[in-house]
Formats: C-alpha cells, structure tokens, sequence
C-alpha cells in the first residue's frame, strides 16, 4: 500500500461529514486523539467508539441526525488505523484503554457523557462503563464483539487470512462475504480494507467483561443477520444479565455493514433510548 492511499480514503470518508464538523486532536499520556466533533455546542455529550479498522469517520451516516440533538463526540481508536497517535505512555493492556479514555474524556471536557460503541468499540464501551460508572449516564452496544458471547468458529476462519496476512484484496473478501447484500459505502468499504495493512496497529482484545455489574441503562441493538456471533443467543444472554438492559434486533443488518447501511433504524433507536 502506498502511504497516500488510505490518507486519500480518510480524506474522501471526511468530506461526507457536515460541513461544521471540528477535528480536535486531543492530547493524552499515550499520545495525541484524533476526535470529530459535530452538534450544538451546548448538546449533551454523545461519544462513539467505531469498531476496529473502522476509524472515527463510519459513523457519518448518523452524525448528521444524532448531532441535532447531541454533542457528537466521533473517536479514533488507539493503536488502531486512523488520525490518532501512539506515542508516549506504551499500549499494554485494557487498563491503558480506559485510562486514555479517562485522559481523552478530560481533554474534551466531558465530566459525563452518553457513551456509544459498535463492535469491538462496545467492548471497550463496556469496559470504560464499569470502570468509570459516575461517567457514562446511558451506555449503547452496536453489535457487540467478545461482551455476551465470542465469535463464531466460521467467522474467525474467515478473518484469519487477513489476520495473518493482511491485504486490501483479502479484507475486501471478507467483507464481501460478512456483508452479503447490503451494500456497505464503497468510500468507507476502500478504507477499512486499507486500514488492515495500515503498519504498526495493536488492538487489544480481552476478556469479557461482567455486564451484570453495570450500574446504568444499556440499550443493546443486535444485526440480525451478524455473522460474528448468533444474534438470538446474544439478545437472550444480554436480556438475562443486563439489570437495566433493552435489546433489539436490527432486521437486515450484518455485523460490519452497522452503523452505516441502517442509520434511520440505528438513528431511531439511538434517539429515543437517549431521550
């Protein structure tokens, strides 16, 4: 891959944002955040967490609505592909996790928030939730990623090849196949593909976390047709554990083809949970 080549797909995927969108690099120990920052400035914090290889910007189908509303708070993860450095602080672990979004949170001024996370960003969610309860008024889990459940046998057979040997060809057939018939962006389809040959990434991955001891409401939105995981076993595990749990199924929708192939169902789900 060409250095320019996922800087030209990050770029083109920015451009779909409103035009008011701020970029706001944000200083923490572990190294500067990149965070796109849409909505009245008085709004109530929303922040989202993408998946891996998804950067901040997969959220533009939904930041136009969300941000009529809230403060939308749109995050590049650390040690994964995107606008946000690794530098200072090393990333070991998933402490480091929610002590940068500890230090992310202060950098935006954010004392609380509604906290919003897709895929392995859920997991991540969930984690920061229970180690910084006082700070997450509503917590939303797009998907979710090793929370209720691992991942299917056939899946990680599937992700192997661009595990061990990341291509753009192999992550666009792994899509291809995950998200069969719902056309995710082709934009955003080119720099997630991109984004897995990106050198240097290190996502932390760990054990789930224990969801009965989270203290606020969680609203669980599921993709009906997720190839990660059985959707079904998911909303019955969740409903069982969650104390203040909600859950739905989102009728058509794959794992990595959310948030962007259903943002009016995602939308109006997201809006009226949070109120």
């Amino acid at each position: 891959m060409s250095p320019s080549a996922f800087d030209r797909a990050y770029q083109e995927l920015r451009a779909r944002w409103p035009e008011s969108t701020e970029e706001r690099d944000i200083a923490t120990p572990y190294g500067r955040t990149r965070v796109h920052v849409y909505g009245p400035v008085n709004g109530t914090p929303l922040v989202l967490l993408p998946g891996g290889s998804a950067t901040g910007l997969v959220w533009f189908a939904n930041a136009p609505v969300l941000g009529e509303r809230y403060r939308v708070h749109a995050v590049d993860l650390l040690g994964d592909a995107g606008r946000t450095e690794r530098q200072g602080t090393p990333l070991k672990n998933a402490n480091d996790l929610t002590a940068w979004l500890d230090a992310l949170l202060n950098g935006l001024g954010l004392a609380r928030t509604h906290l919003c996370g897709h895929s392995h960003g859920a997991w991540l969610a969930v984690r920061y939730a229970l180690h910084a309860p006082q700070r997450v008024d509503r917590l939303v889990l797009v998907d979710p990623t090793q929370v209720f459940a691992g991942f299917r046998p056939s899946y990680l057979l599937r992700a192997l090849p661009t595990l061990i040997r990341p291509s753009e060809a192999r992550a666009r057939a792994f899509l291809a196949w995950e998200t069969a018939d719902t056309h995710p962006d082709e934009t955003w389809q080119r720099l997630y593909a991109l984004a897995t040959t990106v050198p240097g990434r290190k996502l932390i991955a760990g054990g789930r976390p224990r969801t009965a001891d989270l203290s606020m409401p969680v609203l669980v939105l599921l993709a009906e047709r997720s190839r990660t995981h059985h959707a079904v076993k998911v909303a019955d595990r969740a409903r069982r554990t969650l104390p203040q749990g909600e859950v739905a199924l989102l009728p058509g929708a794959t794992h990595h083809s959310l948030p962007l192939t259903t943002p009016k169902q995602l939308n109006d789900q997201l809006m009226e949970f949070l109120g």
